[in-house]
């Protein structure tokens, strides 16, 4: 059975571990010169070389904003480490030795972008392939398929009035790499995510003058100096030279910068391969993974506000049952019936189709739903726990949670070190 895995991030590698654990043989598609994904750093912003979107969205300096403990896969810790929060550095070098551990650089295509894939057969996929150094073109025919580019490389901008109106600079958190930008400047950092509250610090060191705003009903608990200033407004409409906010208020800026997300994206993927993307809900799946109308395509991360890599481990050995036959999928009614009524739930409690694949509180119980349904190994409870204590501490700290170390005690539990 040969299996394609396009991308060699997180979810690509641990897709081509397990497929060739499970005796398949693997061929993973890499776009660019090495492992890693989105913890790749890359000074160039834009194009690269090959006239293709540079998919690193990493900045200098960043920090993990979940523990290591909670950060490996289930059957590799990150270890070795004195602390719990770590540097972008270490975590790019855990994927090395992830990849050298489980043999998987020599299934690794390099620098091979993936063009389409396109429907074969009953239930086979044809996958149309550009090597970047020789620019050649090669088709293959593949038995399944694990979507794993990753969704941290499409920006996603707020449609605001005036947005060409501002005569400024505009960055999304894709294209910035370090503090340098912000200084002498007046700032508006968009959000109040990790990205954003990591802008708005390094925005606090060099800028003339920053504002943040964001969706919180209150200012984050953050000692910023006297010429940052917190906003609990939205941006209504940009001018030629600042913005007017939704408490009535208008501020003077030169430098925009945009913390507000990524929209998933699957240019490669033909119209008749059975799924679409509206406002980031990738449908039809099933369980978040399995695309209903053909169940040999897989995607997986595709959800938010996670354990990553072990929700990426879980959602592979899930695909993997039923892709192997190992064990039968529900009838295609069943599945879609099942898709239905998680997208309604979150309809009705407010949820925007654009949070569709997110998890947050609802992680425990998917990852639950993912080792019952396929009878595989599911993850120790407490993963999820920790995840839940390191988001309030986030909002109530944000910067001082990093200082925080944890050891996982046992499958519900774990302890602070200091």
């Amino acid at each position: 059975m040969k299996v394609a895995v396009i991308g060699a991030g997180s979810g690509g590698l641990c897709a081509a571990k397990h497929s060739l654990e499970a005796g398949l043989e693997v061929t993973v598609y890499e776009q660019t010169d090495q492992i890693g994904g989105t913890w790749v750093y890359r000074d160039d912003v834009g194009k690269d070389k090959h006239g293709l979107d540079i998919h690193s969205s990493m900045y200098r300096g960043l920090m993990t904003n979940l523990p290591r403990e909670i950060m490996g896969f289930p059957d590799f810790p990150i270890v070795g480490d004195e602390t719990s929060f770590l540097p972008a550095e270490r975590i790019l070098k855990f994927h090395h030795e992830y990849a050298d551990h489980f043999n998987l650089r020599k299934h690794i295509k390099f620098q091979h972008n993936v063009v389409r894939v396109h429907p074969h057969g009953e239930s086979q996929w044809e996958v149309l392939v550009r090597d970047l150094v020789e620019d050649k073109y090669t088709t293959t025919i593949f038995d399944a398929i694990f979507i794993c580019n990753g969704h941290y490389s499409t920006p996603s901008y707020p449609n605001y009035p005036g947005r060409k109106l501002f005569r400024g600079r505009q960055i999304h958190s894709h294209d910035y790499r370090s503090k340098e930008i912000f200084a002498g400047e007046r700032v508006l950092v968009i959000g109040a995510g990790p990205s954003g509250m990591d802008f708005t610090k390094d925005a606090a060191k060099v800028a003339e003058y920053a504002v943040q705003c964001h969706h919180w009903q209150e200012p984050p608990n953050v000692p910023f100096p006297a010429h940052v200033v917190q906003k609990c407004a939205d941006v209504v409409r940009l001018t030629e030279d600042g913005a007017v906010f939704s408490d009535g208020t208008s501020e003077k800026f030169t430098i925009i910068a945009y913390c507000t997300g990524y929209k998933f994206t699957f240019p490669f993927i033909s119209v008749d391969c059975g799924v679409s993307v509206e406002s980031n809900y990738l449908s039809p799946l099933y369980q978040h993974c399995l695309n209903i109308n053909r169940p040999t395509m897989a995607f997986i991360g595709i959800c938010n506000f996670v354990i990553a890599q072990q929700m990426m481990d879980l959602q592979v050995r899930f695909a993997l049952k039923f892709i192997t036959g190992a064990k039968e999928l529900p009838p295609k009614e069943e599945m879609f019936a099942s898709e239905k009524y998680e997208i309604t739930r979150r309809l009705k409690k407010g949820i925007s189709l654009r949070k569709a694949h997110f998890m947050g509180a609802d992680q425990g119980k998917y990852f639950e739903d993912l080792a019952r349904i396929a009878d595989i190994k599911p993850l120790p409870p407490v993963l999820a726990v920790l995840h839940t204590e390191i988001c309030a501490l986030i909002r109530s700290d944000i910067l001082n949670f990093r200082k925080t170390n944890y050891r996982i005690v046992d499958d519900h539990t774990f302890e602070k070190l200091n």
